[in-house]
């Protein structure tokens, strides 16, 4: 598609706050004349552990390679089956199954909290169950309490995909440290980006070492170790990947991580200036709306009216320059999941809610007049449709 035949959006559904420190930061990587994982790469390590209160962390290439290198590095394999939400996106769905695992899928608790329900996974947890994974919908916490404790009293593994959740404190611990290990995203549409990268923090050291080798082929050096020394031997001590992120990437996680308060507090106002208006809009539902706390107000989810044609009024917000998705098809009923699982109970709840869903814009290059014109034009969309 060319440049000029692409939608002119008044409103994005998403952007970054990249300027002229993540510039800044970039050039002097590229001064350094070196790109690969580095020293920059263990100082965003270090500052984002520091952020979770975490002992550690180790940078990955994407989320998806978080996930994947976190249940390899767990031991999750041919046999095990691993519970976790159908509404999410199919990453934590796709490694599992990678593993020669079995995804089994749950639902979420209501139309107003779309986490994982844990009293739903209790109910499909087996002699084959291996692990729980605690998706956090939006950047709102799981119920973590339940899950943990669920898992504890079966042995399980706790796994927190927290791609849409950094530094976000619960109840329960800051999201990510509660579980086993945690996973997080740093693709573009997220609170931090650095274009594709990921983090996982681990409470046992000993599976966040073997994340690090596996990272880099197991490799007992580094290339960056390497390349300051006469001494070039190295071992392979197991079967590794190539995960690495970039110092390029790691330079502007650097940045983006400092300026996380101060965008966190704008996406607070822009939902607040949703809710205001959307409030009380017939049949139009508002998930976490009652949620008191902390959270990293990733998405502005909407639950359209019952018999909502969706793909109009997207259309219709689309003609006024306003950018929507959907946050997210569910995994099972995707068709390599639909024939490949096909045992999959029903999810009353996520089939119910997921032909209603749509996710308004929300970033923070967005103002206040930005959210009143969003939502001036959903209200108008639902009144045509």
């Amino acid at each position: 598609m060319s440049a000029a035949s692409e939608p002119s959006w008044r409103v994005t559904l998403a952007d970054t706050t990249l300027d002229e420190r993540e510039e800044a930061a970039a050039v002097e990587v590229l001064r350094s004349r070196w790109l690969s994982a580095g020293p920059r790469t263990r100082r965003f390590e270090m500052a984002f552990a520091e952020r979770l209160s975490a002992a550690d962390a180790v940078a990955v290439s994407s989320g998806t390679a978080a996930l994947h290198l976190a249940t390899r590095a767990l031991g999750i394999g041919a046999g095990d089956e691993v519970v976790m939400p159908s509404l999410s996106f199919v990453a934590a769905a796709a490694v599992v199954a990678l593993h020669g695992a079995t995804p089994v899928f749950a639902d979420v608790r209501s139309d107003q909290d779309l986490t994982v329900d844990p009293a739903g996974v209790a109910k499909l947890v087996t002699a084959r169950t291996r692990a729980i994974v605690a998706m956090h919908y939006g950047g709102y916490p799981a119920d973590l309490a339940a899950l943990r404790a669920l898992a504890d009293r079966h042995g399980l593994l706790l796994i927190e995909d927290a791609a849409h959740a950094p530094v976000v404190h619960s109840a329960d611990g800051v999201l990510g440290t509660v579980g086993d290990v945690g996973c997080f995203s740093f693709f573009a549409t997220k609170n931090i980006t650095t274009g594709e990268g990921g983090m996982v923090v681990a409470r046992d050291p000993e599976v966040l070492a073997r994340v690090r080798a596996m990272r880099s082929h197991c490799l007992t050096r580094s290339t960056w170790d390497r390349m300051r020394s006469d001494d070039t031997d190295y071992d392979v001590t197991g079967l590794g990947l190539n995960y690495r992120p970039t110092e390029l990437s790691s330079a502007i996680g650097l940045v983006q991580l400092d300026k996380l308060t101060g965008e966190r507090a704008r996406r607070r106002e822009l939902v607040g200036r949703y809710r205001e208006l959307l409030t009380g809009v017939a049949g139009l539902g508002l998930p976490f709306a009652g949620r008191d706390g902390d959270s990293a107000l990733h998405l502005c989810p909407v639950v359209l009216p019952p018999g909502a044609d969706r793909a109009r009024i997207r259309k219709a917000l689309a003609a006024a320059g306003v950018q929507t998705s959907v946050h997210y098809p569910p995994t099972h009923q995707f068709s390599h999941y639909r024939s490949r699982y096909p045992a999959t109970r029903p999810l009353p709840v996520t089939e119910a809610v997921a032909g209603r869903l749509m996710s308004l814009p929300l970033h923070a290059r967005m103002d206040e007049a930005d959210a009143a014109y969003v939502a001036r034009s959903l209200v108008e969309a639902l009144t045509r449709s």
